[in-house]
């Protein structure tokens, strides 16, 4: 691959990382420690909603979004012609 594909590889990589960190961000941080207390006023099976973010929301959403990097990846891995086999 030469410099210039490599360097739009890395930039869309770049990217798809900013953009997945950054709403694990707003999961975990925002919805988990910051507006926590608005988010108490919803009930999910008994527990509020912010304590259901803090606890369970930002590890599900921190799975889903290695997920949907790794679905990410391969389709740019095929893009730029660097995938496995």
């Amino acid at each position: 691959m030469d410099a210039a594909k490599q360097k739009a590889y890395w930039k869309e990589n770049l990217l798809y990382i900013v953009v997945l960190l950054t709403i694990w961000f707003f999961v975990s941080f925002v919805c988990g420690i910051m507006a926590v207390d608005q988010l108490d006023a919803v009930k999910i099976g008994g527990f509020p909603l912010g304590f259901w973010f803090a606890n369970q929301g930002s590890i599900i959403s921190f799975v889903v979004l290695i997920w949907v990097y790794v679905w990410l990846m391969n389709k740019l891995d095929i893009k730029y012609d660097v995938h496995e086999g």
